[in-house]
């Protein structure tokens, strides 16, 4: 859970409520999900919240938060905008970093407390959205030490976004008295040891130039020609990545939260070249993209979910209470509008929780349904318990794996290709479940097999000792255009024997005396499969039916793990024991 810290007497002074004390703060923060986990050396609370609200990682949206839930606030706020007089040029940029936004903010009365909160959001934001800078990253100059290039039509100034040659373009970065190259900055300076991987193979790096030179190397690190600092008044942010979407939501938080420090934001045009890479090509975007969204939630749902009876005034009172604007319509429902920042609303029961949060959870009086069933236990989970139960007594550990995992781990280091480029009959091998803003890139899909987990635990107990006998039954899933959901899950059961003398006919002996234990006939017709050997690999076919597969490790997938002893393994459908 991210933890923010927070200056109580910022919170105040933001605010505009001097009169609350330490303790009415944390209990006013609690009733918006923020919990006071303790105090910094400096005397500042420490919060954790939901990550999903990331417009609350810095002081500024934790008091935007507050004056809405004070009543102070109401409705979707948009900041005032002036026209665009920069513009960033992008042309031959780096394909593997093609996308770019910006803002300038003015009028800014910087102190202490103001940068200190900036560079904490800035920070924050790099490991949310940003995934430690690979998606996203942020720089922030002092306005004035940039000289613009003149735009086409000479009535602007603009920067440009390209690539550089690593070891030929040359700038003071932050923390630095002396040029260096962007290979030089990744060599040796602190923080491009630190990111520098991110870059580090590309033919040529990102950079950001002016008039006068290279004053950017993202995402590594910034010139230290515009730094910031409490004397800055006009800022330019600048943000790069891999997805639009990430970076103009970024942007938009981070205006946001100065504009609350009084400052006036200034659109940025972003100019596309004609042969840039991605789908912006050739185009204009207007930036920050301050539009608003709306989604449309019904009353009964709203009353339902909650288990209050609400009239169409309150659920739109508690609505302009959670900074959201709603209109009533005629078909019993409400268009609602939602906020810029607000990057984690994306369901109508997102719109939901923010009613009943401004309504007050802990005012809610809990009810018992109005139906009486009898729980009992589901077939599948008696033969999960059976099938477990056997594993088990056949020398098994049963293990408890996450059900997500990322694409390498679940077919590149199992020496198996991607659904595309391979056999779409070999188990494991079916198009994943992608996860479309996964919060670490460890966790990117939900995995097609179980039998790779497994081999992510032998790799982490190379410490331990053998024999290791290890065995799941867990989810497994895939894309499937014939099921309602496009997603067809099932339960599979894995197992691996890691041991010296481990071999073919280990992993078919306990899987026979499995099919044994379930009274089904098991057949073991020759296969071939890339994450096992060829010739000591076999189908699993039980009761006339193809269900997996069960044979010797392959020993490029045991090199990939570390692992320097056989492993025989099997993997098949749960059902197939039914």
């Amino acid at each position: 859970m991210p933890v923010v810290d927070v200056d109580p007497d910022e919170l105040r002074y933001l605010t505009g409520h001097d009169e609350k004390d330490d303790d009415e703060l944390k209990s006013d923060l609690f009733d918006l999900g923020l919990e006071f986990e303790g105090w910094t050396e400096d005397d500042e609370f420490q919060l954790e919240f939901a990550p999903d609200r990331l417009d609350r990682l810095s002081v500024e949206g934790v008091a935007r938060s507050l004056r809405y839930h004070y009543g102070d606030d109401r409705g979707v706020d948009v900041p005032n905008t002036n026209s665009a007089d920069w513009t960033i040029e992008v042309e031959d940029q780096p394909d593997e970093r093609p996308y770019v936004t910006g803002a300038v903010v003015r009028g800014l009365d910087m102190d202490d407390a103001a940068l200190e909160s900036l560079i904490q959001l800035q920070e924050k934001l790099h490991a949310t959205m940003g995934r430690k800078r690979a998606k996203g990253a942020i720089g922030v100059h002092d306005l004035t030490m940039l000289k613009g290039d003149s735009v086409t039509d000479e009535t602007g100034k603009s920067i440009t976004y390209t690539s550089a040659d690593p070891d030929e373009a040359t700038f003071v970065p932050l923390d630095a008295d002396a040029e260096m190259t962007p290979s030089e900055v990744m060599a040796s300076h602190e923080t491009g040891q630190t990111y520098g991987d991110l870059v580090a193979d590309f033919d040529r790096v990102p950079a950001i130039y002016d008039a006068i030179g290279l004053f950017s190397f993202p995402p590594v690190i910034n010139g230290r020609r515009t730094e910031v600092s409490v004397d800055s008044r006009d800022l330019f942010i600048e943000m790069t990545g891999t997805d639009q979407w990430t970076i103009d939501h970024m942007c938009n938080i981070v205006c946001y939260a100065l504009a609350a420090r009084g400052g006036q934001v200034e659109k940025v045009d972003v100019s596309y070249a004609d042969d840039a890479p991605g789908e912006y090509a050739g185009k204009t975007l207007e930036r920050p993209d301050f539009s608003v969204r709306t989604k449309t939630v019904t009353h009964d749902r709203i009353e339902s979910i909650l288990g209050v009876s609400l009239d169409s005034r309150e659920v739109v009172d508690y609505a302009e209470r959670a900074g959201l604007d709603a209109i009533e319509t005629d078909a019993a429902a409400y268009e609602v509008e939602v906020p810029p920042y607000r990057v984690d609303v994306i369901h109508p029961l997102d719109i939901i929780d923010d009613i009943g949060r401004a309504l007050g959870f802990n005012s809610l009086e809990p009810t018992y349904p109005d139906v009486s069933t009898v729980g009992g236990r589901h077939d599948r989970s008696r033969l999960e318990d059976a099938a477990r139960d056997a594993l088990v007594g056949l020398g098994f550990e049963d293990l408890l794996n996450f059900h997500m995992t990322n694409e390498a781990e679940n077919f590149e280091r199992m020496n198996l290709p991607m659904p595309d480029d391979g056999d779409a009959e070999a188990v494991g091998l079916a198009d994943p479940v992608t996860i479309q803003e996964p919060y670490s890139e460890d966790y990117t899909i939900l995995r097609t097999w179980a039998l790779p987990s497994i081999m992510m635990v032998l790799e982490n107990n190379t410490h331990r000792s053998y024999p290791q006998d290890l065995a799941e039954i867990g989810l497994a899933a895939g894309l499937d255009d014939s099921e309602n959901t496009g997603v067809a899950e099932h339960r599979t059961v894995s197992g691996a024997l890691a041991r010296t003398d481990a071999s073919y006919e280990d992993a078919k002996a306990r899987l026979q005396a499995l099919a044994d234990a379930f009274d089904k006939d098991l057949e073991t017709p020759p296969t071939t499969h890339p994450s096992f050997i060829g010739g000591r690999a076999a189908e699993v076919v039980l009761d006339g039916e193809s269900v997996g597969v069960v044979g010797e490790i392959h020993p490029k997938v045991l090199v990939e793990h570390d692992l320097e002893l056989p492993v025989a393994a099997f993997e098949f459908r749960l059902d197939a024991l039914a």
